[in-house]
C-alpha cells in the first residue's frame, strides 16, 4: 500500500483540500460574476491569446492552491506542477520526485470567459506518475468531487453528499458521448458521425466531462489530438482521472494503456477514451479503433 509522505495524514489532508478548494470557489465565483457584465470582460483578461486565454481567476487561484500547500505542509517533500507556473517557466519543479501536485487552476477558461458553468479546478496529487488523490471543483454547480484511490464522492459546500450512479454495461451505438464545444476538430467530427451514438452532448471543461460520466449523464468522451497540433496536458487529465478510476470507470489511450504522465511537455497526445466501467472499456476502445482503421479517418 502506498503511504503519503512522512508527517501527512490522508484524513487531514483531505480536510485540508476541502477548505482550499472552497476557497478557491469563492474567487472563481467572484470573477464569474464579473464577467457576466461584457464592460469588465477585458479587465479580466491577461492574455489576447484567444486559443489559449488566461484570466486574473486563474492567475489568482493558482497563486491561492500553491500558497495554501505550501504554508500548511511546508517541510513535506513533494513538489507542484501548474498549468499557469509552466506558462511562464517550464523548469519550475524537480521531475524527479515521487509525490507531484498536478494543479490546473481554471479548467475551461474559454467557458469561464463565456459565462458557461461548465468550468473546474483540477487538483492531482500523484506518486511516480500517478494519480493518487483527485479534486475536481465546479463551483458553479456547487460540486467538488474528491477521490483518495479507494474511493469517490461529491459533496456540496454544506457537506451533503450528491448520490452517484453505479457503473453500466451498454453498447457504444447505447452511449451518450460528451464531448468539447470549443476543442473539436473535423476528424473528431467524423469520428462520431461514423459511431453513431444515441446523443451527443457539449459540454466544456474534461472535469465536468468526466463528473457527468459518473453522474450517469453521460458514457463516454473522447478526446482526439491532430498530429503536430496542441494536445491536452497533465494537469488536464490528472485530477479528472483520478476521480473516474475510482469511481470503477477508466480513461486510457486507444490501445487501453494508462495515461502517462511526466512526458516531455506534459503533452497528452493522440486519441484518449473515457468511459463509465472498466470492465468493458477495453472493448469499447477495440471498437472504436477497428470504426477508425475501416474508414481510415485517423492515422494510427
Amino acid at each position: 500500500m502506498i503511504k503519503l509522505p512522512s508527517g501527512v495524514e490522508i484524513t487531514s489532508l483531505i480536510e485540508d483540500l476541502r477548505i482550499f478548494s472552497w476557497e478557491a470557489a469563492d474567487v472563481l465565483l467572484y470573477y464569474s460574476k464579473i464577467l457576466k457584465d461584457p464592460k469588465h470582460k477585458t479587465d479580466i483578461l491577461k492574455n489576447n491569446n484567444n486559443e489559449d486565454p488566461v484570466t486574473i481567476a486563474d492567475l489568482t487561484v493558482n497563486n491561492l492552491i500553491i500558497k495554501r500547500i505550501n504554508e500548511k505542509y511546508k517541510d513535506i517533500n513533494w513538489e507542484i506542477l501548474s498549468e499557469e507556473n509552466v506558462k511562464i517557466e517550464s523548469e519550475n519543479y524537480d521531475p524527479s520526485a515521487d509525490w507531484l501536485w498536478v494543479l490546473d487552476p481554471l479548467d475551461g477558461t474559454k467557458d469561464f470567459i463565456q459565462g458557461t458553468s461548465n468550468y473546474a479546478l483540477h487538483l492531482a496529487l500523484n506518486y511516480k506518475n500517478k494519480p493518487f488523490i483527485g479534486i475536481v471543483l465546479i463551483p458553479e454547480k456547487d460540486q467538488l468531487w474528491i477521490s483518495n484511490v479507494e474511493k469517490v464522492w461529491c459533496e456540496k459546500r454544506d457537506g451533503s453528499l450528491i448520490k452517484l450512479n453505479p457503473p453500466h454495461n451498454k453498447n457504444l451505438k447505447e452511449m451518450v458521448l460528451v464531448t468539447s464545444k470549443n476543442h473539436r476538430n473535423p476528424t473528431l467530427k467524423n469520428l462520431i458521425q461514423k459511431i453513431d451514438f444515441k446523443k451527443v452532448i457539449i459540454m466544456g471543461s474534461i472535469g465536468c466531462k468526466v463528473t457527468s460520466i459518473i453522474r450517469g449523464e453521460s458514457d463516454i468522451y473522447i478526446c482526439l489530438s491532430l498530429p503536430g497540433k496542441s494536445s491536452p496536458k497533465d494537469w488536464d487529465f490528472a485530477a479528472p482521472a483520478a476521480i473516474l478510476k475510482a469511481a470503477g470507470g477508466e480513461i486510457t489511450n486507444l490501445d487501453n494503456k494508462e495515461l502517462t504522465y511526466g512526458k516531455a511537455g506534459f503533452e497528452q497526445g493522440g486519441i484518449i477514451v473515457a468511459t463509465n466501467n472498466k470492465k468493458t472499456h477495453g472493448s469499447i476502445c477495440i471498437e472504436i479503433k477497428k470504426i477508425i482503421e475501416d474508414n481510415e479517418i485517423y492515422p494510427l
